[in-house]
């Protein structure tokens, strides 16, 4: 062990010297949090509209302001023609646009229907899907409301009987995005400082021809992979710290499953970070080689497959079967289930034997490749 113990040593002084890697270890990680927590939202408000009312009337004005004083919608510009709405979409001034036709109080007076036309830019898929399910919301509303008022105006006392929802969410009842994320955001920061760090460190040391050295001397193979990982361990775990502390005081989301759980899963999880790092170490030649390989083979598939921002339910079935082989998969339902649900190893103990089924996997095959580059 004494011998493990130099090389974590010479690791962790190899690591200092480069101040930049040093600092990007443990702040890039808080700045990431922080920055990612408050940028990446997928809450949609005052979604910019362009009003088109040909009408004039009271009726309409009433329309307009059911969308306005929802919060969803901020009215950037009238105008008095249908014609004036194509630059506007164009520009990316609005992304959608309500035309009002004429007649339509009239329409509304007489108790027939009374069409309005909403025009979405389809460039802007998610701004404009939601609005547009924002926007039939409101006029179902206006609709219903008119009805009732029309029911009432003829002297029905009784009104018909309507469904009325009462919705209750639960571990996140604002339904706040960024709560969603900032768990989220700790699986990646973990995947990409420790499968970048240890795949470029090892690359760097046969760069500088320093590898060969340490090989030929008595340093068994076991001792050289322990004294190489171990640095990264450390570094990965005092993130977890950082990145819990952070959403703690920056975001109030505290880990209500348990820190002491947290880390020792994080720690299985590092199972297969690192692994793939030492796997990448022994594969690429350069450390572009190993940053090219880390991100487009490794870091792209994993997060674009595990469920961070898109749904694994509406994936196709092909790609849900290769979401299973992604371990940051199972690694976001755990983070977000100790975070948000205060769950513990009860419930999550599928994901963390699925973990660490990968983990030991990844890492095996790992170790067995890099000790046969060194024999």
């Amino acid at each position: 062990m004494k011998t493990v113990f130099h090389i974590i040593k010479k690791e962790l002084l190899q690591l200092r010297q480069d101040r930049k890697m040093f600092g990007m270890s443990f702040l890039a990680p808080i700045l990431q949090l922080i920055i990612l927590g408050y940028a990446a939202s997928l809450d949609v408000s005052d979604i910019p509209i362009a009003v088109c009312d040909l009408d004039k009337s009271e009726d309409s004005r009433s329309l307009v302001t059911s969308f306005t004083s929802t919060g969803y919608f901020t009215v950037v510009q009238h105008v008095n023609q249908i014609d004036e709405i194509d630059p506007l979409i164009e520009r990316g001034r609005v992304s959608i646009a309500v035309i009002i036709p004429r007649g339509f109080a009239r329409h509304i007076g007489s108790g027939t229907s009374a069409p309005v036309q909403l025009i979405a830019d389809g460039s802007e898929t998610t701004t404009s899907g939601i609005g547009m399910s924002y926007a039939s919301i409101i006029v179902g509303r206006f609709s219903q409301d008119i009805m009732i008022e029309s029911l009432q105006r003829r002297g029905v006392s009784r009104l018909p009987a309507r469904v009325s929802p009462e919705f209750r969410v639960w571990y996140n009842p604002e339904l706040k995005s960024r709560n969603f994320m900032v768990p989220g955001v700790l699986g990646l920061l973990l995947m990409v400082m420790t499968l970048i760090l240890t795949s470029l460190a090892i690359v760097k040391e046969k760069e500088l021809g320093t590898l060969e050295q340490l090989v030929v001397t008595p340093i068994k193979a076991w001792q050289l992979i322990v004294g190489k990982l171990a640095p990264f361990l450390v570094i990965g775990m005092i993130d977890v710290v950082l990145v819990v502390g952070v959403a703690t005081l920056f975001f109030a989301l505290p880990v209500k499953g348990g820190f002491w759980l947290l880390l020792l899963l994080c720690l299985v999880f590092l199972m297969s970070t690192l692994g793939l790092g030492l796997f990448v170490s022994t594969i690429s030649k350069t450390q572009q080689q190993a940053m090219m390989t880390a991100i487009f083979f490794f870091m792209m598939p994993m997060i674009f497959f595990s469920g961070f921002v898109f749904p694994i339910e509406n994936m196709p079935l092909v790609i849900q079967g290769i979401s299973y082989l992604m371990p940051l998969r199972y690694f976001f339902v755990i983070v977000r289930g100790l975070f948000l649900k205060g769950v513990g190893i009860d419930i999550l103990w599928p994901q963390a034997l699925a973990l660490l089924v990968f983990g030991t996997i990844i890492l095996t095959m790992s170790v067995l490749r890099f000790r046969k580059r060194l024999a």
